[in-house]
């Protein structure tokens, strides 16, 4: 008996449509674990003249804030080694114009939605949740962005006040009552606390990670790149950090984890995955490779198939160590 099939269930006969690539997040239930990622992929709509985007395992909206935001002053977007530097500043329209507009959009293509929603101070997210609840039946789940700033903190993200992220997830679950999911800041030291935190408040499951905090300095005119002067670095670049972060919680059991940044590839995704990650978060890939999703799926089940594995659930968090 090889080490193969020591660690694997083997099913000589998998079903007509394949191996089974379906994945829970607490109440969550995807068809696939491959999510895009928030303010990298609209709301399916856009990517749906080149593949099938109800195909997806879901698709991650925008952060929604109560009214319009403008976001940073440009330039805000700049290309790095193995990356991408973005200060967009959470521009978006507001959930007003979500619900009147988006949301039906992406319900005409069959689109699984979760809806990302933040806030600047605490009192947002419960109007937030108050605002959201007549299309709670609409969504798959809620996303809290925690990695955003708290104003009443001085800009401290609120991700790294634990007792913070309880409250606030508390709040939300209890005017929602449908599945949520907390994304944290990689840019503070406690991440276990504030999981914790979040289980505690009634989360489903922890998405991880956001941007990694960088800056470039522009050498003929002595000026940063960024208008802003600082971003959030996303791409190839953080992909070992995501990794490092997924890890160390997913070994902890304390939510299942939503694992991104940096997956560019098939090979990536399944580090994630082996490493302890319930579901994958696809982000800057998209903007250069159109079909990502679709293929990360496609290569997922060719994966499975070679080695006779039936079902996706039988690699995550398999690492050996």
């Amino acid at each position: 008996m090889t080490e193969e099939n020591r660690l694997f269930s083997y099913k000589e006969d998998t079903s007509r449509n394949g191996p089974d690539l379906s994945v829970e997040l607490g109440r969550i239930k995807l068809s696939n674990p491959v999510i895009m990622c928030s303010g990298t992929f609209g709301y399916g709509t856009e990517y749906n003249q080149f593949y099938d985007t109800a195909l997806l395992g879901a698709v991650t909206t925008k952060s929604y804030s109560l009214k319009q935001r403008k976001g940073n002053p440009p330039p805000r977007i700049f290309e790095t080694h193995g990356g991408v530097l973005n200060s967009v500043g959470l521009q978006n329209d507001g959930i007003n114009v979500f619900i009147k507009k988006h949301l039906p959009q992406a319900e005409k293509i069959g689109v699984k939605l979760i809806l990302s929603i933040f806030g600047q101070e605490k009192k947002d997210f419960i109007n937030l949740a108050n605002k959201i609840s007549g299309i709670k039946k609409r969504i798959i789940a809620v996303e809290i962005n925690l990695s955003c700033p708290n104003v009443d903190k001085g800009g401290m993200a609120f991700s790294a006040v634990p007792d913070d992220v309880r409250k606030i997830v508390k709040s939300v679950v209890r005017i929602l009552k449908i599945p949520v999911i907390v994304k944290l800041s990689p840019n503070q030291h406690n991440l276990i606390e504030a999981a914790a935190a979040a289980e505690k408040g009634g989360a489903e499951a922890i998405s991880i990670i956001n941007t990694v905090v960088g800056m470039a300095v522009n050498v003929q005119t002595f000026k940063p790149e960024l208008a802003n002067v600082t971003g959030g670095l996303s791409g190839p670049a953080i992909k070992p950090i995501a990794l490092a972060k997924v890890y160390s919680l997913s070994k902890e059991k304390i939510l299942p984890v939503i694992g991104m940044g940096g997956i560019f590839n098939l090979k990536d995704a399944l580090e994630f995955l082996i490493a302890g990650a319930s579901a994958i978060g696809i982000g800057t890939a998209n903007f250069v490779q159109y079909d990502i999703g679709k293929r990360i799926i496609d290569g997922l089940t060719s994966y499975l198939e070679s080695r006779k594995i039936y079902g996706i659930n039988e690699i995550i968090g398999r690492i050996r160590t």
